[in-house]
């Protein structure tokens, strides 16, 4: 990142790119509300219209399809309010939902506790789809919302969404819902060919401004109310003036990230998974978590028995590292990872985990530095295993 600090902490937040920063000053140069009729609100709502058909075209999506939201938490709450249902057919009455969801989806459903199941992940962090099968059989007479993020904030794993949906339409009357903020600009997210009634994004994850994001709704899904209400914004449905900069700097990150996304995922991967190679070759004990799942290829959660997180992530920080132990959204806080939990893995294990999560702007140097820091590190514990042994 640059020559006295290494950022790796992309699923956190990715920094935005020089080219979105421009965008966004372009932006705020206009005096016009997208709202107004004049040519000032005109070209307000030009640039607010080319931005939304470019996030459109990044998940396989209508521009008529997308609402501008204030991130994927706002989303994801709007989608679980229990309004969310298709065109003539009922509200669901059911909510399921993977172990491991991010807490936008378990905190921030609207649904009553006796009306909600978790379902359980393999020790790979993948959705058990029998388990998934077996609740629909026995839910087949209710309307039903399934909510599977596409991909973890903390391990990386993909879930296999297809699958979800192949599931679900055995039900006609089961909806599904993806939380897609880790997926959408670092592995091909396509909402048409999944046949999603409902996806969810944050812009801040792919190197947009913090502060935008959106809901995307197939055609014959809808909300029964506005989630905020007012001046009749976003088809109604999300009121309130946009934020006409940071969503020109989204279209604008959605449009960088669908032209590079190919190159740029096979060009972090390998620096992935050399890193990986590298830290389990200083730490033989350590392990991968998700490893046996597909990942996404900037993600590596990792832990080494012994290792303390919290005192790792200070040591890491001092010697001008940023990476993570899990969630951003959980920060000051020290407790075990739900996620690491549901994956069956132990207390002591999971209180090392770190999570390293790679961007655009990273490059060899970011995790050379990471490695060097990392090696004190792991000599640290091993001296003091060996002077406890």
């Amino acid at each position: 990142m640059t020559a006295d600090r290494a950022y790796l902490d992309h699923n956190a937040t990715s920094p935005v790119r020089p080219a979105v920063s421009h965008a966004v000053v372009r932006a705020l140069a206009l005096p016009g509300n997208p709202s107004s009729v004049h040519a000032e609100g005109r070209a307000a709502r030009a640039m607010l219209e080319d931005a939304r058909d470019k996030l459109a075209r990044l998940v396989g999506a209508a521009a008529s399809q997308v609402t501008f939201t204030s991130g994927g938490t706002e989303a994801a709450n709007a989608v679980l309010s229990g309004a969310l249902r298709r065109r003539g057919s009922a509200a669901p009455t059911r909510l399921l939902m993977g172990a491991t969801e991010h807490p936008c989806v378990t905190a921030g459903h609207r649904f009553p506790a006796d009306a909600v199941e978790v379902l359980p992940v393999l020790a790979s962090g993948v959705l058990d789809l029998d388990a998934l099968a077996a609740r629909l059989d026995a839910l087949r007479d209710l309307d039903v919302l399934v909510s599977v993020h596409a991909a973890n904030n903390e391990t990386g794993v993909v879930q296999p969404i297809a699958a979800v949906v192949a599931l679900a339409r055995r039900h006609g009357r089961t909806l599904v819902h993806s939380d897609a903020v880790q997926a959408v600009g670092k592995i091909p997210v396509d909402f048409a060919a999944l046949g999603l009634d409902a996806l969810t994004l944050s812009g801040h994850k792919f190197s947009a401004p913090k502060g935008v994001g959106a809901l995307v709704l197939r055609d014959d899904a809808q909300l029964d109310a506005a989630f905020v209400r007012g001046g009749g914004q976003e088809a109604r449905l999300r009121c309130g003036t946009e934020n006409l900069p940071g969503l020109v700097g989204m279209g604008e990150a959605a449009e960088i990230a669908r032209l590079a996304l190919d190159t740029e995922s096979r060009r972090v991967a390998q620096l992935r998974d050399a890193l990986e190679e590298a830290a389990l070759a200083r730490a033989p004990d350590g392990v991968v978590f998700g490893r046996d799942a597909e990942r996404l290829p900037n993600t590596l959660c990792f832990a080494v028995p012994g290792l303390d997180a919290p005192t790792a992530l200070i040591a890491f920080d001092l010697a001008g590292v940023a990476v993570s132990s899990g969630s951003a959204c959980a920060s000051g806080k020290v407790a075990r990872s739900p996620v690491l939990a549901a994956m069956g893995v132990s207390p002591a294990l999971a209180a090392g985990a770190l999570r390293v999560s790679l961007g655009w702007n990273t490059g060899e140097g970011d995790t050379a530095r990471f490695l060097g820091a990392f090696e004190r590190v792991v000599e640290t514990l091993y001296r003091r295993r060996g002077l406890a042994a």
